[in-house]
């Protein structure tokens, strides 16, 4: 039998993440996982590092969700029997969704958002995966004069934050992005914003890293975790794995091993989708590009012209409804060099939210010896490493970089 010093379970980004942190730290981990490292909600995202981001995605207004209500609308589709189901999730989103909620969340994130080009950055450099990095920021486009200015005020309360953006005409747009089409008003570039180009490949590189530290990765279930003689047991398919603690790091199954264990947590389920596409000519993109009014951002990756859809409100094993793309695609051509699609269907993905949009990062309330890190909503590529090293500062007694209080289980079971 296996016994080492943490099991962290989930080899998504986040998992990843904080198993290296651990393992630089000089503890033994074994990183457990049913897939091969990356393969599940990791694999699929924007690939920004959005080390600018200030506000979390807010509960749409009256107008958005008339579209939405009547499967118009580009940035979010829903199966109507999950609503039901979701309905309180729902209603507590939308009390976040206040602007006193979207300014304590924007006070409370932002030493992580601050921090996470360089925690990204520095484990790059150990990984050998510098190569994936482009430090030359995002853009978001406006196709309106009209929502342009709607984005005023939050655009002041950013820049009174010490964030820095560039407003752009048109030609200023092009000027950074020449494969676009010229329909579309204004232009904001983020260039505090890192981006990836293959995340896979990243989280990949991390786990390679986590192993060359002396970590090992082990194929099992998750579920099957239960206290055995004091510690925390897996069986996995080398046989039980012991570990003086656990870390539940599963994104959107985190839930499936915590229910039973009596920590029943608001965690619910936005899935999205996102295809490949050749660029049509010479024409490609230098960075990740959102059009804004229509809710849809194409990435370049490795792949190929990475479009990536709004988010699905459908239970997380349902058959795949892809139907955004549909919504979005006659737009997107307009606008981008998108040529034939590379994948033969859409991929699809599973993002873990809390109601206020941040992540679980801290000891297991009523659980001794079991931590938490997840519910990192659209940015767990974003925050996987530096919430793996605000984990791993309290699991070995450092002093934590930012206050980890924010961010505990306890602030849902008040």
């Amino acid at each position: 039998m296996a016994r080492t010093d943490a099991l962290v379970l989930g080899a998504g980004v986040v998992g990843v993440s904080a198993a290296l942190h651990l393992a630089k730290r000089g503890l033994s981990v074994s990183l457990i996982d049913r897939k091969p490292v990356g393969e599940e909600t990791s694999y699929g995202n924007a690939g920004i590092i959005e080390g600018n981001t200030y506000f979390p995605y807010p509960f749409p207004n009256w107008s958005a969700l008339l579209r939405i209500a009547t499967k118009r609308a580009p940035e979010a589709n829903y199966h109507l029997s999950h609503l039901i189901r979701i309905a309180p999730w729902l209603m507590a989103y939308r009390r976040f969704s206040t602007p006193a909620g979207m300014l304590a969340f924007a006070q409370t994130m932002r030493p992580l958002f601050a921090s996470a080009v360089a925690e990204h950055q520095a484990l790059m450099r150990e990984a050998g995966a510098e190569q994936y990095l482009r430090t030359n920021g995002w853009l978001k486009l406006y196709r309106s004069r009209r929502a342009f200015a709607d984005a005023a005020p939050d655009l002041e309360l950013i820049a009174a934050a010490g964030l820095a953006y560039e407003a752009l005409d048109t030609a200023g747009a092009m000027a950074l992005e020449p494969g676009l089409s010229p329909i579309f008003e204004h232009g904001i570039f983020w260039p505090q914003a890192a981006s990836v180009s293959n995340p896979l490949a990243v989280t990949r590189a991390y786990a390679e890293r986590f192993r060359a530290l002396g970590g090992v990765i082990v194929t099992g279930d998750a579920r099957s975790l239960h206290r055995a003689n004091g510690r925390w047991r897996v069986d996995t398919s080398e046989g039980p794995v012991d570990g003086t603690s656990a870390v539940v790091a599963l994104g959107p199954w985190s839930q499936t091993v915590l229910d039973p264990l009596g920590l029943k947590l608001p965690l619910q389920v936005k899935r999205g989708y996102h295809r490949h596409f050749k660029p049509t000519g010479n024409q490609g993109l230098n960075r990740p590009v959102l059009d804004a009014e229509v809710g849809y951002v194409v990435a370049p990756m490795e792949q190929g012209l990475r479009l990536t859809t709004g988010a699905e409100f459908a239970a997380s094993d349902a058959p795949p409804t892809p139907v955004q793309f549909d919504r979005v695609m006659a737009k997107a051509k307009a606008l981008f060099p998108l040529g034939e699609p590379v994948e033969a269907e859409p991929w699809m993905g599973r993002r873990p939210c809390f109601p206020d949009s941040m992540p679980v990062i801290g000891a297991a309330p009523g659980q001794s010896n079991l931590w938490l890190d997840y519910g990192h909503a659209h940015w767990g590529l974003t925050l996987g490493p530096v919430s793996g090293r605000l984990l791993a500062e309290m699991m070995t007694g450092a002093t934590p970089f930012t206050d980890p209080k924010p961010f505990s289980a306890e602030r849902f079971l008040r």
